[in-house]
């Protein structure tokens, strides 16, 4: 039987099916502010599943899940008491995001280590895992729709923009210039991040992106070596098979 694994963001609420040995086809998302009892039992109608795994960045959205599956499968909330096949080298390892230690699992697994996870969501988070294999920390920054957004809020003139490849550095038209600010200026934040946290690394650690700007930003970042937007569930996936063994 299959494990329901949920991946509950910030902006959506990512889940799938898994088993021992792969993420499975059915898929299914709400936006997060939409949880509720209604919107997870009209999602989750007729789907199978012998037990739920979840990694939450939001904890009202988090009883809202544990109120809902209370009495009708296990439940396991990763985090920093998970098994996750790897140690933990972090002052205050219960302040780690789920969702870092699921992205953390996965490349393990996955790709390989030393490693540093990039998640493109609300946030940019950047996590360093080392050959030993541990956690080690990592990085938070604003994610690129805080960038793109925070001119139209602010200004009376900027409009808000959709966020695409700008056609060159130099802006022909207000959108174009915003574009232009917005995606060139955040790769630049990401190589300077990179380049800094691979400093203070020893060997030659893969670079994974994930997330949902993760194809757009990776396109101009040649030191990211890869883009898996399957690792969070993944992650889940991998730590579910410890705690629900078959």
């Amino acid at each position: 039987m299959a494990w329901l694994l949920i991946d509950n963001s910030n902006t959506r609420t990512k889940f799938a099916l898994g088993d021992a040995r792969e993420i499975l086809a059915w898929r299914g998302v709400i936006p997060t502010r939409e949880v509720s009892r209604e919107s997870l039992a009209a999602l989750l109608d007729g789907v199978a599943y012998s037990a739920a795994i979840v990694c939450s960045v939001v904890p009202a959205k988090a009883e809202v899940l544990a109120g809902f599956f209370e009495g009708r499968c296990p439940l396991h909330f990763l985090s920093c008491r998970s098994p996750l096949g790897m140690g933990i080298d972090y002052p205050l390892p219960e302040q780690i995001g789920a969702d870092r230690l699921a992205n953390a699992a996965a490349v393990l697994a996955r790709h390989a280590v030393p490693a540093i996870v990039i998640d493109f969501g609300t946030a940019v988070t950047f996590d360093v895992i080392s050959d030993t294999p541990a956690y080690c920390g990592g990085v938070i920054a604003p994610g690129l729709g805080a960038m793109s957004g925070y001119l139209p809020q602010k200004t009376a003139l900027l409009p808000a923009i959709e966020l695409e490849e700008p056609p060159s550095a130099i802006g022909k038209s207000t959108v174009h210039a915003m574009q232009s600010g917005a995606v060139f200026g955040y790769r630049g934040l990401v190589r300077e991040i990179i380049a800094r946290v691979r400093s203070e690394m020893s060997g030659s650690p893969r670079v994974i992106a994930t997330g949902g700007d993760a194809a757009l930003i990776a396109k101009g970042v040649p030191e990211i070596d890869g883009v898996d937007p399957d690792i969070t569930l993944d992650g889940l996936r991998q730590v579910a098979a410890r705690v629900f063994p078959e």
